[in-house]
């Protein structure tokens, strides 16, 4: 019974409904006093439950497009009511007046979402109409944001405020924030189009502007300093009130205003550019430029390209400097101090950027070649630090050097030439037992052997075998003749012939004390070893004599030539030049030399010359010098030192060195040939090339005699057809 009257109720109650025709209009009424109240902020005192009812029974009743029609026209007249007070606030008051408008706004517009979700529900999905919250957002857009004289006064006020942040103001950044916030809320689209496009558009504007000004008042250092500030205030900018995907927009301004488009000119920038960053060894400019130009489009190659010319240009100067190259030593510590400094620009300034180490190793290698002194000077800073060491505590100094010096070998386009080089200079080390280090010197053996293969140091690994075996061989020599020597002592290194470099020298007449105990060394070892065939070179020893002057004695150490000289004196107080040379053979040059360093030389003077002058001729008159004197007991005469060559001595190792290369051209062709049996001169030169690369870049010219030779010798023919294909002759 109970149910049946309460559906009796709701049955009457809805024909009464019906039946009234003022329905809606009451309703209505009700709801939009409702709205009023909520968008004059005082709904302390409506019911909204009674009000969400009232729009709910429209809705049943069929009125919901028309109640959505009678909301939008009441949402519509509250906004405009809005924009007149938004218009009318003055000055900075307007954002603030627009700010406060729009958070009422939203707050009543949810409340009225609230009221009319049953119709958000039926209307919306029905008659595809925009949701009451949205609804209430594209309104306050189209009256009051895109109000005629709102839009370009928000869009103004927004700009200068950020203009005058630009220029060192302080402004009121939250207030910005929220009102693009509200432009976000109201859509993507109207934040860019609105705001962001022409903020881009006056951005682009000022940064031209201003890096004009920039870039005329201050030096490169100073400019690049100024754009990375920007670039920070901008990303903090966008980071504090505006859409985060901004960032990437207005940096690409930034960097195309103010780098991009003043790029060779800054780089180029005379007395302050990347030429003078490097010269001046500028670390932080140069890794700011490195970052800030790692930003646009071939920053990095204009960068590396300045630099390898500059490399280039200091390079060859240095190289050509007849000054620079009076002194082999420091002019090897040049090149490493160069290749040193840019190392480190590279790695702190460059981030060890492996395009820029590649661009400098290609620098270096250019300019290096330019001089074919370098392989000798390289080899003689190397005789130089492995006689005398480096400042340090300990022998990871030598090797750190040793290291530095294999880069510059490295970049050596005729290596056999140091090649040759170094082995004079390594032989005169081991036989005047000058090197500071044995283990340094086998530890730059094993770098050569590293960088160049086994072949490049056999020989060098031979010349340590040869002074083992020496020793072993005197220790024999002395236990078998053991009281047969006379007081005299002897040590002799044999040296394999082939290993050394040693040169045709004609033996000199040696004292007869000495003759004895030679001799018999001789039949010694001749008679251990079957086949073999000693011969001296007298040009290559050295000797420790006991000499006393008028007010004491000391022990000289002097060369094999200067203890010939000296012996002299033991039988006669005075020689002519001509007796000397009589009596001794010694080579005329070298004779020159010696007496030079014996009679010539402040504090080794222990002979005195007539007339006194500091060159020698054949027309002089040596005297035993028994005034002289000395705080040492042993003096050193004629040490055995690594020199530059002279010009004939130059010209004479080069052309050893092109004989040297004859067969290794001539193998690699013949390698090249077995494999691939037919080949055109070309093809044979770069394969050729390729090859021999390693140890020298071997002259196209040389390659084609050596070509010829081979065809002469029967190894290849030419192409009856071509003549410019080969054949290879098994």
């Amino acid at each position: 019974m109970s149910s049946q009257k309460n559906t009796a109720k709701l049955e009457l109650y809805r024909s009464h409904i019906e039946e009234d025709p003022m329905f809606f209009d009451k309703s209505w009424k009700i709801l939009d006093d409702g709205i009023r109240e909520i968008y004059r902020n005082n709904p302390g005192g409506l019911s909204f439950e009674e009000l969400y009812r009232t729009a709910h029974n429209l809705v049943v009743q069929q009125h919901g497009q028309k109640l959505y029609g009678k909301v939008t026209e009441t949402l519509k007249g509250h906004l405009e009511e809005i924009c007149r007070s938004v218009e009318d606030a003055q000055g900075w008051l307007f954002l603030e007046e627009l700010q406060k408008r729009w958070d009422d706004h939203n707050k009543a517009l949810r409340n009225v979402r609230d009221i009319l979700m049953y119709m958000d529900k039926a209307v919306i999905t029905t008659f595809k109409k925009t949701p009451v919250l949205d609804l209430g957002r594209e309104l306050w857009r189209d009256i009051v944001v895109r109000s005629s004289k709102i839009h370009g006064r928000l869009l103004d006020t927004l700009l200068e405020l950020i203009y005058r942040e630009r220029m060192g103001y302080v402004i009121n950044r939250g207030l910005i924030r929220r009102t693009t916030k509200m432009l976000m809320d109201l859509g993507s689209s109207v934040y860019r189009y609105d705001f962001e496009k022409p903020f881009l558009a006056v951005s682009e504007s000022f940064y031209s502007v201003e890096s004009q000004q920039f870039i005329e008042c201050c030096d490169c250092g100073e400019y690049l300093k100024k754009v990375q500030r920007r670039l920070a205030e901008e990303l903090d900018r966008v980071s504090q009130y505006m859409d985060s995907k901004c960032a990437d927009k207005i940096t690409s301004i930034v960097e195309t205003e103010m780098l991009s488009n003043h790029m060779q000119r800054l780089i180029l920038m005379e007395n302050s550019g990347l030429v003078n960053m490097l010269i001046d060894d500028k670390r932080e400019d140069l890794t700011r430029m490195y970052k800030l130009f790692k930003r646009i489009p071939d920053g990095h190659s204009t960068i590396r390209s300045v630099m390898t010319s500059h490399v280039k240009e200091t390079g060859k100067a240095l190289v050509t400097d007849p000054e620079r190259l009076k002194d082999p030593v420091d002019f090897v510590q040049c090149l490493l101090n160069e290749k040193d400094k840019y190392n480190e620009i590279i790695r702190v300034s460059f981030r060890n950027d492996m395009t820029f180490q590649s661009a400098l190793n290609s620098s270096f290698e250019y300019f290096i070649n330019l001089n074919n002194r370098v392989p000798e000077f390289i080899s003689l800073y190397v005789d130089d630090k492995l006689r005398k060491g480096v400042k340090g505590p300990n022998e990871e100094d030598v090797e750190t050097v040793l290291d530095k010096v294999m880069i510059l070998f490295g970049y050596l386009q005729e290596k056999d030439v140091f090649e040759k080089y170094y082995k004079q200079h390594l032989a005169k080390r081991l036989l005047s037992g000058k090197s500071t280090s044995d283990e340094a010197e086998r530890s730059m053996l094993v770098r050569l052997k590293t960088e160049c293969g086994y072949q490049f140091t056999s020989k060098l690994e031979g010349m340590f075998t040869d002074l083992k075996t020496s020793q072993d061989t005197m220790q024999s020599f002395y236990a078998t003749f053991c009281g047969y020597t006379d007081g005299l002592t002897i040590s002799v290194q044999i040296l394999t012939t082939g290993s050394w470099p040693t040169q045709p020298c004609t033996p000199c007449n040696l004292p007869p004390e000495i003759t004895d105990i030679s001799e018999s060394f001789r039949a010694y070892y001749l008679g251990t070893h079957n086949g073999r065939r000693l011969t001296w070179q007298t040009n290559m020893g050295n000797a420790d004599i006991k000499a006393t002057f008028r007010y004491r004695r000391h022990e000289l150490n002097v060369s094999t030539y200067q203890m010939c000289v000296l012996m002299l004196f033991n039988s006669a107080d005075g020689l002519t030049y001509s007796d000397i040379e009589q009596a001794t053979a010694i080579p005329h040059a070298e004779l020159k030399r010696c007496l030079q360093s014996l009679a010539c030389v402040k504090g080794k003077n222990v002979l005195r010359k007539e007339p006194m002058s500091k060159d020698i001729s054949e027309g002089d008159t040596f005297y035993y010098n028994d005034k002289f004197t000395s705080k040492l007991v042993k003096v050193k005469i004629g040490t055995v030192v690594a020199q530059k060559e002279t010009e004939p001595e130059k010209m004479e190792t080069r052309q050893r060195v092109e004989e040297d290369r004859k067969p290794h051209i001539e193998a690699a062709i013949v390698r090249v040939m077995k494999s691939r049996r037919v080949l055109d001169h070309n093809s044979i030169i770069t394969e050729v090339t390729m090859q021999l690369q390693s140890r020298f870049l071997p002259n196209p010219l040389a390659i084609k005699k050596r070509i010829e030779s081979l065809i002469e010798r029967e190894f290849l023919e030419r192409d009856k057809v071509d003549r410019r294909i080969y054949r290879y002759l098994a």
